[in-house]
């Protein structure tokens, strides 16, 4: 039982397998280099199956802008206020009949009033006994008309807004707004996102976008590790980022793992990659001596079938010679 269990296999993409002995080599390794640092890795077993958790460095290679949201998606979307909803559906009634306007009612002036009206400048005296009229007379206390209230928008307190920017994460300190919406991250920029051996490439896209809130479709991007000498392999949707990045090492200054465009990198060989950094002059003279290689292996293989083609015509002269044989 212990044995199966330390030989076991751990998935590293479609057919393919490491032991579970060498992925925890590994992942000693990687630890060992983050010590100290959020990026170490952590690993536990579930139901039989070897996990391992943590954050993934993801750095940005965009050629491209890409679209931020305008809203979560937990937002409710409000439309602005139309001329049909509210200041036309004033005279509305409840079923959208049109209600008739009311009629002033005919208020009677009282005494004070008619004073008020008549005398504009009153006498000390004048203006004594109107007060003492004024104060027997009922008052109406003022009230909000209903017409006069304006309609509140969609204001957020700084608590909300702060919370929404803790919601909404930036990218390497851009958040959302109207005017940038639509901007290309600084190609190099590392972000991070917290994932496990279990999810494939597609499902790391997804997460890696909708934690910045990006409109663009999963389906436009891939995952490609780079590495200094030029060699670019692209993750195929079978692969686990987080399995991948272990298995190349911890030192991003060797392999980054890159978010890119699909129709806008190529894939780079390690064969060809060793050749990129020599400068021209040096591979013109590559390819004359593998011209000149090429030649010497065509001509051999010209004297090669030379040779048999005249071997096979003297056989065939050799049959005809002789006579049939019952």
């Amino acid at each position: 039982m212990d044995y199966h269990h330390q030989t076991s296999l751990v998935p590293c993409g479609q057919d393919k397998y490491i032991s579970k002995n060498e992925l925890l080599l590994h992942l000693k390794t990687y630890n060992l280099y983050y010590e100290g640092q959020n990026l170490q890795l952590r690993h536990r077993e579930e139901e039989d199956e070897f996990i391992v958790e943590g954050l993934l460095n993801i750095s940005w290679g965009l050629r491209r802008p890409i679209r931020l949201q305008m809203q979560d998606d937990n937002e409710r979307i409000r439309p602005p206020p139309s001329s049909s909803s509210w200041h036309s559906g004033c005279n509305l009634g409840a079923q959208g009949t049109i209600l008739k306007p009311l009629t002033m009612p005919n208020i009677p002036i009282s005494e004070v009033d008619a004073l008020a009206e008549s005398d504009q400048t009153l006498s000390p005296t004048d203006s004594r006994g109107l007060k003492s009229l004024q104060e027997d007379t009922p008052q109406l206390m003022r009230t909000r008309s209903d017409v006069g209230v304006r309609r509140r928008g969609n204001v957020r307190t700084p608590s909300d807004q702060r919370r929404i920017r803790r919601h909404r994460f930036s990218i390497n300190g851009h958040f959302y707004n109207h005017k940038t919406s639509v901007f290309t991250p600084a190609y190099g920029s590392i972000t991070n996102v917290r994932i496990n051996s279990t999810m494939t490439t597609p499902q790391v896209l997804k997460l890696l976008l909708n934690k910045f809130k990006i409109e663009n479709s999963a389906e436009e991007f891939a995952l490609y590790v780079v590495h200094t000498s030029g060699e670019k392999q692209k993750l195929k949707n079978t692969d686990y980022p987080l399995i991948a990045r272990i298995l190349q090492g911890p030192c991003e200054q060797v392999s980054k793992v890159f978010l890119m465009e699909k129709d806008q990198v190529e894939e780079v060989t390690y064969d060809v990659a060793q050749y990129i950094k020599f400068e021209m002059p040096v591979l013109k003279s590559f390819i004359q001596k593998l011209q000149e290689e090429e030649d010497r292996e065509v001509k051999k293989l010209m004297r090669k079938y030379t040779v048999l083609r005249l071997m096979i015509r003297q056989r065939l002269e050799e049959i005809a010679e002789t006579p049939a044989t019952i």
